[in-house]
């Protein structure tokens, strides 16, 4: 059984919504309008114990929704779903004990009080033995250097100082589930690193299982084999990233550094040109053709160079989303979570 199992989990908010002014602000005191929002649509999938998963979606696409579910937060409108063998929204204490959540734009620590104050009510929130609390915050001090802001007011922190207390203080009680929704946002690149780092450090340390949501995909591809995407709240796709993009854009980007200009050329005849710049040009040609394009390109032209790379997954993603939206758009098309769903545990 995997450790987190989800089965058409849905969740529909009860919006209220009225007319702008004061007559229709009198008249909802006593007829108030309501509009449903579908924040997610039957969605199912597994997570085994030890994963890393990036969860993947727009704004508004449901993510942060699912792991509030997930975490006890929410109650869902419909489905059901399973975490280390208990129902989330139950919030029963033993549960409680075995997860964490940490969502980049909340935080859970004193805003005046020093950060090690937080850590310490933490401590006395979850009962953990004096001799583990101590042992596993001294593991989380050095794994994300933090000794020298311990007695800063939380305040006074800059955002990645913060970022990184906020994760010292979800992981305290070293949780089996872990659920991260835009652990990175907000801070600078050389942070991000290193807050990566941590995470794949304490998964291979503890084993924990984790979900992760970022708009950052150094942070995707950084840490998570697999991904499941979804967007307007139903799932697009649940596979590896190879997978993701080989099926999503079925083509290569050979990229050329040219001894000379070459300005007679007829680089359109084997892909998309994406540039062409005095003496490097890029080409786009699909998958099949790449080795064919590649000899061609060796033998007809004075090359210095020459790469071939899979797209950045920013653009694969892009055109997931982009075809989903194309095939809502179309009349009798089959939905984009038909076409890309590979599997459904």
């Amino acid at each position: 059984m995997p450790q987190i199992a989800v089965e058409q989990l849905s969740k529909v908010f009860k919006v209220p919504e009225r007319e702008g002014g004061f007559i229709a602000s009198m008249g909802s005191l006593f007829r108030r309008r309501y509009r449903e929002v579908r924040a997610v649509a039957d969605v199912s999938f597994g997570v085994e114990a030890g994963e890393i998963v990036g969860f993947l979606g727009p704004n508004g696409a449901g993510k942060t929704t699912t792991l509030k579910m997930l975490s006890g937060l929410l109650f869902p409108t419909g489905g059901k779903a399973e975490v280390l063998g208990h129902t989330p929204w139950k919030r029963e204490s033993a549960y409680l004990r075995r997860i964490s959540m940490l969502m980049g734009q909340r935080s859970q620590l004193q805003w005046d009080l020093p950060a090690m104050d937080s850590f310490q009510v933490h401590g006395a929130i979850y009962d953990i033995p004096k001799p583990q609390f101590q042992q596993t915050l001294d593991e989380l001090i050095e794994l994300l250097d933090i000794s020298s802001v311990l007695k800063k007011q939380v305040r006074t922190l800059s955002l990645g100082e913060r970022m990184k207390c906020e994760i010292c203080v979800s992981l305290l009680h070293r949780p089996d589930v872990l659920f991260l929704d835009e652990p990175t946002i907000g801070v600078d690149i050389e942070m991000q690193a290193r807050i990566r780092r941590f995470i794949g450090e304490y998964n291979a340390r503890y084993g924990a299982t984790i979900i992760l949501t970022s708009h950052y995909m150094a942070d995707v591809t950084a840490l998570c084999k697999r991904i499941v995407v979804i967007d307007h709240g139903k799932l697009l796709f649940d596979g590896s990233l190879a997978e993701l993009s080989t099926r999503m854009a079925p083509f290569k980007v050979i990229k050329i550094d040219l001894d000379r200009p070459v300005d007679d050329y007829a680089f359109a005849a084997l892909g998309d040109v994406m540039s062409c710049d005095d003496q490097k040009v890029v080409l786009r040609v699909p998958r099949k053709a790449a080795s064919t394009a590649t000899a061609k390109l060796l033998n007809d032209l004075p090359i210095l160079d020459l790469t071939i790379e899979d797209p950045p997954i920013e653009d694969v993603i892009a055109r997931v989303f982009g075809t989903r939206e194309s095939d809502s758009a179309g009349d009798g098309k089959a939905s984009m979570a038909e076409a890309t769903t590979r599997r459904v545990k």
